[in-house]
């Protein structure tokens, strides 16, 4: 390959997760300019990840501009897991619009990302009981599935998208819409959960924290 005319800036993130070393870690890269997909994929195989996800901004036209001649920034975003890209990730995303939102790598416009919908065909298999009382939470949960080649666990750390079909489940079980609950993995953390039934969607909302930041330099 060669020498890239600007490095690319990465951050390693550690999602739904206050504390460092805990939650689901996803790799954020930032494009300054087009990159092939062939490159896309041997950097998110380097990273060795479950996920890696690349943003760019979109560059916006005067017809999306508001009365103001200003426009809220737009980002695109691609998701690689090791060994092939995915349609989508649900914790990757979080770690784009925590990091882009943090770092304010393309300026000082506000990121607004309150929630993801996503319909995954996810492939595995999800184990959930409802959580004793005085624990503080309404469910835990584990998530089995295949890695797509990466080295780390077959059990997903945080399974955000699991959650799209555990909140309708427990809501008809428990009688409720919000819940707090605890993914039992090794790093696993807490998500706080609800559920519009209304409107068919599922909010989830958790922490993140940046572990290492660096340049690509190929």
């Amino acid at each position: 390959m060669s020498v890239a005319k600007k490095p690319v800036k990465y951050s390693l993130v550690d999602t739904y997760t206050e504390l460092v070393f805990k939650g689901n870690p996803a790799a954020v890269c930032f494009l300054e300019e087009e990159r092939h997909s062939k490159w896309l994929q041997s950097v998110a195989a380097e990273f060795n990840l479950s996920v890696t996800c690349y943003i760019s901004r979109i560059i916006e036209s005067h017809h999306n501009l508001n009365s103001n001649g200003t426009s809220s920034p737009r980002f695109s975003l691609r998701w690689f897991a090791a060994v092939t890209e995915i349609s989508l990730w649900g914790h990757a995303t979080l770690a784009a619009a925590y990091t882009s939102v943090k770092s304010l790598v393309y300026g000082e416009g506000i990121c607004h990302h309150p929630y993801f919908r996503m319909d995954p065909p996810y492939l595995g298999i999800l184990v959930s009981g409802i959580a004793p009382p005085g624990s503080g939470f309404d469910f835990y949960s584990r998530f089995f599935a295949h890695n797509l080649g990466s080295m780390s666990s077959f059990q997903d750390p945080v399974c955000g998208g699991a959650y799209f079909a555990l909140a309708p489940y427990w809501s008809k079980k428990l009688g409720k819409f919000d819940f707090n609950a605890y993914q039992a993995s090794t790093r696993g953390r807490v998500l706080k959960i609800h559920l519009d039934e209304q409107n068919q969607r599922v909010v989830l909302r958790g922490n993140a924290v940046t572990v290492m930041e660096g340049c690509v330099l190929v």
